[in-house]
């Protein structure tokens, strides 16, 4: 329990704190945080880096355990891209989270004004489109938490997503019928007051009931507005569709009255795709990791806290074709005992993690809130640095990470050494591929890839495409390039891959030396595995980052 009040912490800090303010926002003792951020960082959830805990990208692997076994992303997210891309807006999936509602996706159109909601993000029910919608199928017992929740949190400070609930609006609330109607009328508009938003939740949910649409026309904040419809799985709301776009383009009528035609199109194929597909054949379960917490508990001691370790891993065991899990399953999927994996799961009960359903346990959209908002927005670059900086720190030599543009490559991250002579590029830097050993690497990934002029920039450069063409079928080969004083004459580089999750090449990691300092024998010897354990782990963190999101790559 303590572990993740961390966990949630640092996520509400966007992703940083210090250990000192993560003592003083969770109120534990600062030798409890320390072995908290010890284990967490041992499970490569957290990079402690100097006074600071930095969430890492390899947590995301509990959220993913959560929208594994919801299989939603997996079947509609291509479905809500392509509908962003028809409408020319954002469009967001979101699932009902108790009284709230939680983004499974979000395809964002960039433009100045754009939508800031990441995946996992919380929202209260009453200020968004989608909850009257997810309030239809609440019972008393829902209402009742509802209603709690506002007498007790009148401000929203439990949804730090959204800015602060009073503020001035129009007579008529915002987001019923009658404000979107009025958009129409051509008449002065009415004095401003200052109201609670959401007095009218439950007149909002009564007219979702009967029109299977809601708007949010600027509950959240001035100029957004939204359309919302459930997409149903087996007569009940699997998750809701919404467009959301900016008074400056659309009013909420006019987002109803031009956009709900397709809206409707597109929920309907939704819709069509959940019934039609199959259910996910289930995977060999993980395994294992019991045995690894206890050889890390045996080797760091105290340090270590086995639970948090443990609890995290029961997560991990859910996924796609493992939606519901009993608890003998848990255990065999852990290699917990049966006893071990039941206080798990317990403790995960009692923090809203896990629901149980007679002897099956689920996830619940709470997962997300473990790490995922802030690391949803996670760039490759900002998952490449840290490693960089460690094989920086090994080698005393300057690395960096590269994509191919075009004709050229362009450095995305780079960790440089302080010495009297070295590589002098910045990131936004741009090169011709055809002499660089990273724009070799990813040149060879190609299937046919196209050759400009290749101009001699010193008098070893390759300048004969039949040449050029062989050198990349050998890269290719060999899995790494090497160019020796191609570029600039002292300059000796050595690049390797760095692949997706499908084995493209997304961009290239290298080290770059004068030649004075190793010759090009030392450069395979020395620094190519090293290059290659570096890749690796970044195409580990890239996948985990990538499975249910594109990662950006600069």
């Amino acid at each position: 329990m303590r572990g993740i009040a961390v966990l949630r912490r640092l996520t509400e800090a966007d992703g940083v704190s210090s250990l000192s303010g993560l003592e003083r926002a969770t109120g534990l003792a600062r030798s409890t945080v320390d072995r908290i951020t010890a284990t967490l960082a041992r499970m490569g959830y957290v990079r402690l880096d100097g006074r600071d805990a930095v969430l890492a990208p390899r947590l995301m692997e509990l959220g993913n355990a959560y929208l594994g076994a919801l299989r939603l992303p997996r079947l509609l997210d291509a479905h809500a891209d392509a509908l962003a891309d028809e409408l020319d807006e954002s469009v967001s999936l979101a699932v009902g989270d108790r009284d709230g509602i939680r983004f499974i996706h979000q395809a964002t159109r960039r433009r100045a004004m754009s939508l800031s909601f990441r995946i996992g993000d919380l929202l209260p029910a009453e200020r968004t489109a989608p909850g009257p919608l997810f309030a239809t199928e609440w019972g008393e017992t829902e209402w009742a938490r509802w209603h709690e929740r506002r007498a007790a949190d009148p401000e929203d400070r439990g949804f730090p997503a959204v800015p602060a609930r009073s503020r001035p609006f129009a007579d008529a609330p915002s987001g019923s019928r009658e404000s979107a109607n009025r958009d129409h009328a051509a008449r002065p508009a009415p004095p401003v007051r200052l109201v609670t938003v959401g007095d009218d939740f439950e007149t909002r949910t009564d007219e979702a009931r009967k029109d299977g649409w809601a708007l949010d026309d600027q509950l959240i904040e001035p100029g957004l507005v939204a359309l919302s419809m459930p997409v149903r799985e087996a007569g009940r709301i699997a998750c809701v569709v919404s467009v959301v776009s900016h008074t400056s383009r659309h009013t909420a009528a006019d987002l109803r009255d031009t956009l709900l035609p397709r809206l409707r199109t597109a929920v309907a194929a939704m819709e069509r795709e959940l019934r039609v597909t199959p259910p996910a054949a289930e995977p060999t379960a993980p395994s294992g990791l019991a045995t690894w917490t206890g050889a890390s508990k045996q080797e760091l001691g105290r340090e270590f806290i086995e639970s948090l370790a443990r609890g995290l891993t029961v997560i991990t065991s859910f996924g796609e074709g493992r939606a519901e899990l009993t608890l003998t399953e848990v255990a065999q999927a852990t290699g917990l005992a049966r006893a071990t994996a039941r206080r798990a799961l317990i403790t995960l009960e009692h923090l809203g993690y896990v629901t149980t359903h007679g002897r099956v346990f689920r996830l619940t959209p709470r997962v997300l809130g473990l790490g995922f908002p802030p690391l949803s927005r996670t760039s490759l670059p900002d998952i490449a640095l840290p490693h960089l900086a460690e094989l920086s720190h090994r080698l005393h030599e300057s690395v960096s990470l590269a994509v191919l543009t075009g004709d050229e490559i362009q450095y995305a991250a780079r960790v440089a050494t302080s010495r009297v002579m070295s590589v002098n590029v910045t990131v936004g830097t741009r090169l011709p591929a055809y002499a660089t050993s990273l724009g070799r690497v990813l040149l060879a990934d190609l299937p046919d890839p196209h050759l400009p002029e290749l101009l001699p920039l010193t008098p070893r450069t390759l300048t004969d495409p039949q040449q050029l063409r062989a050198e990349l079928d050998r890269v290719r080969e060999a899995g790494y390039s090497l160019t020796d004083e191609e570029l600039e004459e002292g300059l000796r580089s050595v690049a390797v891959p760095v692949r997706e999750r499908g084995g493209r090449a997304v961009a290239a990691v290298n080290v770059a030396l004068h030649s004075s300092r190793r010759t090009a024998e030392e450069c395979v010897h020395d620094i190519l595995p090293e290059l290659h354990t570096t890749a690796g782990r970044i195409e580990a963190d890239l996948r985990v980052a990538g499975r249910f999101r594109r990662v950006p790559v600069g």
